[in-house]
């Protein structure tokens, strides 16, 4: 096996669907590493370093990219970000491009349904992120950034107020003159 070679034919089709081709394959093993995986395998790495960097890259690509497309005030260009910068949104992409059957989850996790969680398939995408930045560079997760994650953004910054019903709910009461709401948490 070649540098260039995939170890197995199910990561050369996960790899077609990021739209990206990697080097060194190991960093896309790595990146569908959970912990709950390394805790029952001995000496494996998990993804949780290449998340964070994944995390960093998707939101520079982001803010870059609302910024380039939207020309509307910052607490605008803040809320784009937010409306696909989130583990709901970003597990959405995940189980597009079919990632929750790749991840490497323990038997208690995979047992309670890991692989479909919105928080482990978040966290995977933006691990894969970070493995292609590794291995490709900046304009490879830049463009799958674009490819993957901008067609979930809204058409215009217009229809941003679909996705914040918190602050579309603090500017009708200002509007009204009642003043802010007050949240009350509940365990239920």
């Amino acid at each position: 096996m070649t540098a260039s070679d995939p170890p197995s034919p199910g990561l050369a089709e996960l790899a077609e669907r990021i739209g990206y081709r990697f080097v060194d394959w190991s960093l896309l093993e790595r990146s569908l590493a959970h912990r709950s995986w390394c805790a029952e395998t001995p000496g494996a790495i998990s993804n949780e370093r290449l998340e964070f960097l994944g995390d960093a890259v998707l939101g520079w690509a982001i803010a870059d990219l609302v910024y380039h497309r939207y020309p509307v005030a910052e607490g605008q260009l803040t809320d784009l970000r937010k409306s696909v910068v989130n583990a709901i949104a970003l597990a959405e992409v995940a189980q597009a491009i079919g990632l929750g059957e790749h991840v490497l989850l323990g038997r208690g996790e995979s047992a309670a349904g890991g692989a479909d969680k919105p928080s482990i398939l978040s966290d995977a995408f933006e691990a894969v992120l970070g493995a292609v930045y590794l291995d490709g560079g900046a304009d490879a997760a830049y463009e799958m950034v674009e490819r993957l994650v901008v067609p979930r953004m809204p058409d215009s910054a217009d229809s941003m107020g679909q996705f914040d019903q918190k602050t579309q709910l603090q500017e009708l009461s200002a509007r009204l003159g009642r003043g802010a709401p007050v949240y009350e948490l509940s365990s239920n």
